[in-house]
């Protein structure tokens, strides 16, 4: 008895746009702007000694800083995604990194979504939702002009696909 051939799957083909590090650097800025105002805040105050607030504040512009410098390129390294007339791929992730298949049969909307940041960069976000319980399929940080070609795509294909898409 032999053994079933080992499958590979190809990473997807393509990127996020290239601004795509911006606005996660953007968005990461934002997400830590507050924690160091809260820090400075209640350095003000005075409650603890100040090697408390030297230690929280250290720990946050360290943190900070990575998750605004590093975490962008680590994250445009990973993310790929593809479409084709069968299915979605997409690769997401930083420290997690998921895989995502979803087959064009299974396909029940196709949504964009644009942010004040994505419109600042003129971005947005494709959601693939499908009949999945591991729930939508988002490709991220697309030049707009892509992800308007991505949704008259994927909707052409969906419409000429059999399926019943539950």
């Amino acid at each position: 008895m032999s053994t079933p051939a080992a499958v590979t799957m190809a990473d997807p083909a393509w990127r996020p746009s290239p601004r795509a590090k911006a606005l996660w650097a953007i968005n990461a800025a934002l997400f830590w702007l507050p924690v160091v105002i809260v820090i400075v805040v209640l350095t003000a105050i005075g409650w603890w000694p100040a090697w408390v607030y030297f230690t929280a504040f250290a720990v946050a512009v360290v943190a900070g800083t990575v998750h605004v410098a590093v975490v962008p390129f680590w994250r445009y390294r990973v993310h790929r995604w593809e479409i084709s007339d069968t299915a979605v791929y997409t690769r997401s992730g930083w420290l997690t990194q998921e895989r995502r298949i979803a087959p064009i049969s299974r396909v029940q909307t196709v949504d964009t979504e644009r942010g004040p940041i994505d419109r600042m960069l003129s971005l947005a976000t494709v959601t693939v939702t499908t009949a999945s319980s591991a729930g939508a399929v988002q490709i991220t940080a697309l030049d707009q002009q892509v992800a308007d070609l991505t949704v008259a795509r994927l909707t052409e294909i969906a419409g000429h696909n059999a399926g019943d898409a539950t």
